[in-house]
């Protein structure tokens, strides 16, 4: 028997207008109604104005992975009109920064960091983390999915993981706490991810405590997560530390999402002091 020919893989994706045709290729209008909805792209929602193919976040993800942008064509992508455009841009400039980091974490940098390709790894995570706070700034990374996306990758990874043990957060991450933008507190948040992915819990804390008195819910529920993924995957007692603390006083969604994974009697506990 004649074996089958293999699949022809899926062609290289090199302008931002060929990502938008795969894109549109997958478009559904009854999807972009749902995800409309979903993501408050609606008359006096958070995300009014946006405009949506369609297309599920795996799928997009796939068409990224077939995307090798220039950064003017990133720059062309991530402008977009269409959410599912900027989400592939975004992803695209993630797979950038992840195989960065792994490149830093490697034993090739332990060994040699100050190496040319080290140095040029170092300034191009930079470069990427300007851009995306670029982005932010203009209001290009406009949502809630889009920001838990990248900011972990983009901005933690390059701003709060080099400083883990300095236990002060460095200016840039103060100034996103200090917008007015819910999008670049909520970068501020999510950027905290990276740190506490890689043990360190004091960065999450830290801008927990900043954000207590935020009005927004897209910031209580951020901070609750951060909160509660540092208590599960670095400490539980520093958490429950910060909960002793600041329970009584933070937003009732904060607090529901910080102590999810805690016992039903310490969960108990805690909402009794916001009763």
């Amino acid at each position: 028997m004649v074996p089958e020919p293999p699949a022809p893989s899926p062609s290289v994706l090199t302008t931002a207008d060929d990502v938008r045709a795969a894109l549109l290729e997958l478009s559904d209008e009854s999807k972009a109604a749902q995800v409309a909805r979903y993501l408050r792209a609606v008359p006096g929602g958070y995300g009014e104005g946006d405009r949506f193919h369609g297309v599920p976040v795996p799928c997009t993800r796939a068409v990224a992975r077939r995307a090798v942008l220039d950064d003017g064509e990133l720059e062309r992508l991530v402008a977009s009109p269409w959410h599912e455009e900027r989400m592939a841009a975004l992803c695209v400039a993630v797979a950038q920064a992840k195989r960065i980091s792994r490149l830093l974490g490697s034993r090739r940098a332990q060994q040699d960091p100050d190496s040319p390709a080290i140095e040029e790894a170092l300034a191009r995570r930079e470069e990427l983390g300007q851009r995306y706070l670029g982005w932010v700034g203009q209001d290009l990374v406009n949502n809630w999915d889009l920001v838990d996306t990248s900011a972990e990758h983009l901005v933690g990874a390059w701003l709060l993981v080099p400083l883990v043990g300095d236990q002060k957060l460095p200016s840039r991450i103060g100034d996103l706490i200090t917008s007015s933008s819910v999008w670049e507190r909520r970068v501020a948040v999510m950027s905290t991810f990276a740190t506490t992915r890689a043990g360190t819990d004091w960065p999450a804390y830290a801008v927990a405590r900043q954000l207590l008195n935020d009005p927004h819910d897209l910031i209580h529920k951020a901070v609750g997560w951060m909160l509660r993924e540092a208590g599960k995957r670095v400490d539980e007692g520093s958490l429950v530390a910060f909960l002793d603390r600041y329970a009584a006083r933070m937003p009732r969604t904060m607090l529901r999402y910080a102590i999810e994974r805690l016992s039903p009697e310490v969960r108990a506990h805690y909402r009794s002091l916001r009763a």
